[in-house]
């Protein structure tokens, strides 16, 4: 008759790949953003990337006068690679006589509190870096929208994202010549959690929005996260108190890689 060994209930390598799948389904913002894995096996926490700024449109020239060239400059952003973790403590008792299943419920703890701080960075980095504002004076209406779209220019076109808060999505509800819902979208959505679509937006809802009426509008490749190394799942044992440690961490950062595709839509 096999012995149920703790070793086979606490498996860190089992229980990293149940923490990986769960991420996938826990993470909401995350998918906006693409994922690079360059980073990883490098030396060095620090990231240095070039942002250039754009030398202006082309102008009329007269025949026979010389053309003065632009200067392309840029500048070097500084991304710091850090570390999230957290960690839960179970007792023998726990995992051998405890009511359900305790090591899968510390798995899936894990996998949300990792999954939801990535989203909190993601959200914050399109808070203090999103350079293309519109400012309202009340609460975002259709005009609001329509007018911070025009922020994206020509390539206004093609697949956005809208973040909201729960205030902001029952007002969009509310307006149904502008409200689709997402029964209705079926193979146009492309990012898991959009509720609906308003005015072009593919609409996401969080309560992660502490400003209410603020509304982040994403294009594809606005966001990126680096990943230096992904989650890693680890357990120790306390032979004193005849308890377990399972701790999960990862290091990464976020970046908004291309300030042209995020738009902020602010209440002044």
């Amino acid at each position: 008759m096999a012995t149920t060994l703790l070793t086979n209930l606490v498996n860190p390598e089992v229980m990293a790949g149940i923490v990986e799948k769960k991420l996938v389904d826990y993470m909401k913002f995350a998918p906006l953003a693409t994922i690079d894995n360059t980073l990883q096996g490098q030396a060095g926490d620090t990231i240095s990337l070039p942002a250039f700024k754009y030398i202006g449109d082309a102008a009329t020239l007269a025949e026979n006068v010389s053309l003065t060239p632009s200067l392309l400059t840029a500048s070097a952003l500084t991304v710091q690679i850090h570390k999230i973790a957290k960690g839960v403590e179970l007792t023998d008792e726990a995992i051998l006589s405890g009511y359900g299943d305790p090591v899968g419920e510390a798995a899936n703890q894990i996998a949300m509190a990792i999954a939801s701080q990535e989203d909190n960075e993601v959200l914050a980095t399109l808070a203090s870096d999103t350079t293309l504002v519109h400012t309202t004076s009340g609460d975002p209406t259709d005009t609001d929208i329509i007018a911070a779209l025009e922020k994206f220019g020509e390539d206004i076109d093609g697949q956005k994202v809208a973040l909201v808060s729960p205030a902001v999505y029952t007002a969009m509800r509310g307006n149904t010549n502008s409200w689709i819902p997402a029964s209705e979208l079926a193979a146009e959505i492309k990012v898991k959690g959009v509720v609906g679509e308003y005015q072009g937006c593919q609409v996401m809802v969080t309560n992660k929005l502490k400003t209410p009426k603020t509304i982040y509008i994403v294009k594809p490749n606005a966001l990126r996260i680096f990943v230096k190394r992904g989650t890693l799942i680890e357990t120790d044992r306390d032979i004193l108190k005849f308890t377990n440690v399972i701790t999960a961490s990862k290091h990464f950062a976020t970046y908004l890689y291309d300030a042209s595709k995020a738009i902020k839509i602010v209440k002044s």
